[in-house]
C-alpha cells in the first residue's frame, strides 16, 4: 500500500469494483456515488493535477470516459444524460490528490447540482477578451 489511495486502487491493492481497465487507466465505481452508476477514471501513473499528465494519458482518460458514458446508456441503470467532472486542485473541490475524471449518470430530478450563490451573471466582452489574452500568453510561454 502506498500513501495514495488512488494509486492503490489503480494497482489493485485496495478494494474496488472495476468497470474498465487497461495499461494506462482504470475506471472504478465511486464509493460515495451521486447516482447509481457513478464511476471515476484515473490514470495508473500518479499525477496530482491535470497539468502533470502527459497529453496522451490525459486524452486517454477522456476517451475511456466517453466509452463509459455510452456504455452507461446501454445498461438498466437510470441514465438520461451524463456529466463528466474533474476537480483540478483543492480549491476546485479535489479531495484526493490524484487526477480522476468522474462519469456521472444523470436523470431528470436527480440530486446533483453545480450551482452558484446568487445565480449566474453574463460576463462583459472586455473582461472575456482580457482573460483570453492572458491565457494565450500563458500558452505561448
Amino acid at each position: 500500500m502506498s500513501d495514495c489511495l488512488f494509486c492503490d486502487l489503480a494497482a489493485g491493492e485496495a478494494e474496488r469494483s472495476v468497470a474498465y481497465e487497461d495499461d494506462r487507466a482504470v475506471a472504478v465505481m465511486d464509493l460515495n456515488p451521486v447516482n447509481e452508476g457513478h464511476l471515476f477514471v484515473l490514470p495508473r501513473a500518479h499525477a496530482e493535477l491535470l497539468g502533470e499528465l502527459d497529453d496522451e494519458t490525459g486524452a486517454h482518460l477522456f476517451r475511456v470516459a466517453m466509452r463509459l458514458a455510452a456504455a452507461l446508456r446501454r445498461t438498466e441503470i437510470r441514465c438520461e444524460g451524463v456529466n463528466l467532472f474533474l476537480a483540478d486542485g483543492e480549491a476546485a473541490g479535489q479531495e484526493i490528490p490524484h487526477v480522476h475524471l468522474h462519469v456521472l449518470p444523470r436523470y431528470e430530478g436527480d440530486p446533483f447540482r453545480i450551482d452558484r450563490e446568487g445565480g449566474w451573471e453574463q460576463a462583459r466582452r472586455p473582461a472575456l477578451d482580457r482573460a483570453a489574452a492572458a491565457i494565450r500568453e500563458a500558452l505561448a510561454a
